[in-house]
């Protein structure tokens, strides 16, 4: 019998597979349609508090839409991996230095401000049509959208993504985030709640 974390697995491995089949021209293309995108229709401001990702492997490349939220006047966070269980996301300023934060990721050393999160652009493997997503399995970001949610801080939670890594259905579990948007180059999809 195969179990739910038996299907998510292979869901991630068959999506996360057509994500690295990508060109790498193409999803640098891609990556700057994001930015435009975000541009066009994710509001942001001066109070605004966007958390991004360093890209790794075939990953979409946030630097685009994060560099067009920051015109709007946001200010920019990237995960920092405290340990096997825990991410906060530190202040990302132009200029500062970016440290090896493990996995292939890079971040703002433990100098940089330590921030909350309002617009929380989200990593993923795959998701589907109605805002579910399977992330890599460490569950950092579950947890840290818990803490935020516990603490009472309103975070706009947004996936990011290539069009291609949609599934049909990512199986329910009772811990799973719901994303209310999805990001891809094809546009900003938003999921009833």
């Amino acid at each position: 019998m195969t179990t739910l974390k038996d299907l998510k697995k292979l869901l991630r491995q068959e999506a996360l597979g057509r994500r690295d089949a990508l060109d790498a021209v193409w999803r640098i293309e891609a990556s700057l349609a994001m930015g435009e995108i975000a541009r066009r229709h994710i509001e942001a401001g001066p109070m605004d508090i966007v958390s991004g990702f360093w890209p790794i492997r075939s990953e979409v490349d946030t630097r685009p839409p994060m560099s067009a939220l920051r015109e709007k006047g946001a200010r920019l966070c990237l995960p920092a991996i405290l340990d096997r269980t825990t991410i906060v996301f530190r202040e990302l300023v132009r200029g500062g230095a970016l440290v090896d934060m493990g996995f292939g990721t890079s971040g703002p050393g433990p100098e940089a401000e330590v921030l909350d999160p309002t617009v929380m652009l989200v990593p993923l493997a795959a998701f589907d049509g109605r805002g579910h997503r399977i992330g890599y399995g460490a569950g950092h970001y579950d947890r840290a959208i818990a803490r935020l949610h516990d603490k009472g801080a309103p975070v706009r939670l947004i996936g990011v993504a290539f069009a291609c890594q949609e599934v049909a259905q990512v199986p329910d579990e009772p811990h799973d985030v719901i994303l209310p948007e999805i990001l891809t180059e094809s546009g900003l999809r938003r999921f009833a709640e």
